[in-house]
Formats: C-alpha cells, structure tokens, sequence
C-alpha cells in the first residue's frame, strides 16, 4: 500500500546527519541525495524522505506516496482526488529525474499533506 513517505525538516543539513547515523545502524543508506531532498533505504530505493522548504513553519506537511498497479490506477486517483476538493501538485506523468519507469500525480489532501499515487512500471504513462 505504502509506497514512499516522506517529511519536512526544519535543517535539513542537521537531520541528514542525523539520519545518516540512525538509518545507518539499521543498514539503511541515503540512496538519492537532491541537495533539498533526501531518500534513505537500500539496494536504490529510498523509501524515506527528508526534504526542507523556505519558510517552514511548525505544522509541517507529510508526503505519502501510495503504490498502483499502472499509470491508469495512478491517472484515475488523481482523478478521483480532484474530484473530491484536493489540490493539483503535480498532474501524472513520467518522472525519469527519480528512474525511468516512474509514473507519478500528486495533490494536496484536504488537511495540506502532499499524497502521490505512483507506479514503477510506466512506459511513457501507459
């Protein structure tokens, strides 16, 4: 069901640190390092993530990010979370930035949090 999550730091510097140590005793790694984003898990799949934004405050936004079989499952939760009063972040597509296969929508849910629908297996969104 889960896919991804991910949450905001107020420094990030500070909580790559952090996370470097405690994530390490668990054998996990950073697998992605974006400068304002950063992805720990293993064998290159960052499963958390850490990420800081200008002006953050205290109430700080989750990304959740939710698997779907294929890029019509991720185009028709998009769909689905418009339809019922989310806000667009991003409308699906293919993002080759994370891997090439990576078909993703996102929102902003109803309490503010960033909630993605995503598959690993899209073929230029089909």
């Amino acid at each position: 069901m889960i896919d991804h999550f991910g949450i905001n730091c107020a420094d990030l510097e500070a909580a790559k640190k952090f996370y470097d140590t405690v994530l390490g005793t668990l054998g996990f790694s950073r697998q992605l390092d974006f400068g304002v984003a950063v992805g720990y898990g293993a064998n290159g799949k960052p499963d958390f993530w850490l990420s800081s934004f200008e002006g953050i405050g205290p109430n700080r936004e989750v990304h959740v990010a939710f698997q779907a079989a294929d890029a019509a499952r991720v185009r028709d939760f998009y769909e689905a979370a418009i339809a019922a009063g989310a806000e667009s972040l991003h409308e699906p597509r293919m993002w080759p930035e994370y891997h090439d296969h990576y078909y993703g929508g996102f929102v902003r849910d109803l309490d503010g949090n960033n909630i993605e629908a995503v598959c690993h297996n899209a073929n230029d969104g089909d």
